[in-house]
């Protein structure tokens, strides 16, 4: 890999990410890719990638927006800094208590991730956003 073909990679994940592409982006991972949930639990196979989608699905709508990469110059480790544009459609039993339900809220979170690759695929992938930041957000759209 190069820096170059790394940050095609990962801007091809966001693309089929943003187009619902679910197929094309789950051929993007490695079938044992390791994911590190932000704020959860560490998930490793495509197949529990793709349960963590479907669940994401469920729940929200989201799109990534004002995507930034940055990779390292033999392509094996990359980063993206990222806008999430989101809604909470189905209230999610996995947030933290005190969070209101699910009433069509919006919400805009800055969010990073960052990337390890092997043989042209995403093999790693670790997410972080401000988890409250998004209760606030989530909490103050709320329907009474």
């Amino acid at each position: 890999m190069t820096a170059t073909t790394t940050e095609h990679l990962i801007r091809a994940y966001y693309d089929a990410f943003n187009r619902g592409d679910r197929a094309g982006f789950l051929a993007l991972l490695a079938d044992d890719v390791i994911h590190d949930v932000s704020q959860g639990e560490r998930e490793i196979g495509r197949a529990a990638f793709a349960r963590f989608l479907e669940h994401m699905d469920r729940c929200y709508r989201e799109r990534i927006e004002d995507i930034v990469v940055m990779t390292t110059p033999d392509g094996r480790r990359a980063a993206a800094e990222f806008v999430v544009h989101g809604t909470y459609l189905a209230t999610d039993p996995g947030v933290p208590p005190g969070t209101a339900p699910a009433s069509g809220q919006r919400y805009t979170l800055p969010a990073g991730a960052f990337f390890e690759i092997r043989d042209g695929k995403v093999a790693r992938i670790s997410v972080h956003y401000n988890l409250g930041d998004w209760i606030a957000q989530v909490n103050a759209g709320a329907t009474p």
